[in-house]
């Protein structure tokens, strides 16, 4: 007696795991825990450095404008309430008034970029380099820019995916998902900017 298997059915481009919401859901995950343990190892590289120095940490409220800062981290903040309202929107089929919620997203990133550039304009001007500062404070400035530049590139990366998934992502199928992912990448980056405004700005 002999038995013969039917062969598997092949995964349509649509059924494959590559191609799934749920596999690009995944690989964000891992992008953001990579990320997230690169960022700790910035932040506390710059604790250990601080906790080194033998001289006075230099008074934040003389360095930086804290009122100005706090707009900032306001205006991030708030871009978590619109992506929030953009996931929820697409979720209930309402792809128009999510593309406008992920417009207002992109908009607060960008005037987060312009306000964090003046800052940068104004820490240049008051002698702040890579390699060097005025408060003589070894590594206070290049951690500066090293961990505000990083963290701002994100950001920039952030507006262009925001920006592109409003104008091309929301028309094809699942633009929920889509949209959701999107949004775990945003919520992170702000999430990580309240870590770095309570490194440098806080504490």
């Amino acid at each position: 007696m002999s038995t013969s298997l039917a062969p598997a059915p092949a995964l349509s481009t649509h059924e494959s795991p590559f191609y799934s919401v749920e596999w690009r859901k995944l690989m964000m995950w891992l992008f953001l825990v990579t990320d997230a343990l690169l960022f700790a190892g910035f932040l506390g590289g710059y604790a250990f450095c601080r906790l080194a120095s033998d001289r006075p940490w230099p008074d934040r409220a003389q360095v930086f404008d804290l009122n100005f800062i706090t707009v900032m981290t306001f205006a991030l903040i708030t871009s978590s309430t619109t992506m929030a309202s953009a996931v929820l929107a697409a979720r209930n089929g309402r792809l128009r008034t999510a593309r406008s919620f992920l417009l207002v997203t992109a908009l607060i990133g960008l005037a987060f970029l312009g306000m964090q550039a003046y800052e940068w304009t104004h820490f240049i001007q008051a002698g702040a380099r890579l390699d060097s500062n005025p408060w003589g404070v070894p590594g206070f400035s290049s951690y500066f820019f090293l961990i505000t530049g990083f963290h701002g590139t994100h950001v920039l990366i952030g507006v262009l995916v925001l920006l592109l998934t409003a104008a091309r992502s929301l028309a094809r199928p699942n633009a929920d998902e889509m949209v959701e992912v999107v949004g775990l990448y945003w919520h992170f980056v702000d999430l990580v900017w309240v870590f770095v405004f309570g490194c440098f700005y806080l504490v």
